[in-house]
């Protein structure tokens, strides 16, 4: 398995909160499942955000795939780059170091 990580942005009109409708929020909402159970289920080793509210702000998905097809095809099927709310773009990439106790197990 290769490792990859993929960026996702925010389409522009959609960095200010109340352009948010229901649909984006459904579909962010979809984004967030399928990157839980691909988390509990191994493949994605880690996502998130950053926390800043402006043009900036990204996310990243971390993941093994077998192949690179593989992996674009994984970030192409996220709901919130299917659904053309967010833009994506993929990376192969390397963990080096990661801590024994995750974020999640101290909280």
């Amino acid at each position: 398995m290769e490792q990859y990580l993929y960026q996702l942005k925010l389409k522009p009109e959609l960095i200010a909160p109340e352009n948010w409708t229901e649909k984006e929020n459904g579909i962010v909402a979809e984004h967030f499942q399928r990157l839980q159970m691909f988390t509990e289920e191994g493949k994605v080793i880690l996502a998130g955000r950053t926390t800043n509210d402006d043009e900036t702000q990204f996310g990243i998905v971390i993941f093994e795939a077998e192949t690179k097809e593989d992996a674009e095809r994984f970030m192409l099927e996220d709901p919130a780059i299917s659904e053309k709310i967010m833009e994506g773009t993929l990376f192969p990439y390397r963990v080096a170091l990661i801590r024994k106790e995750t974020f999640l197990e101290k909280n």
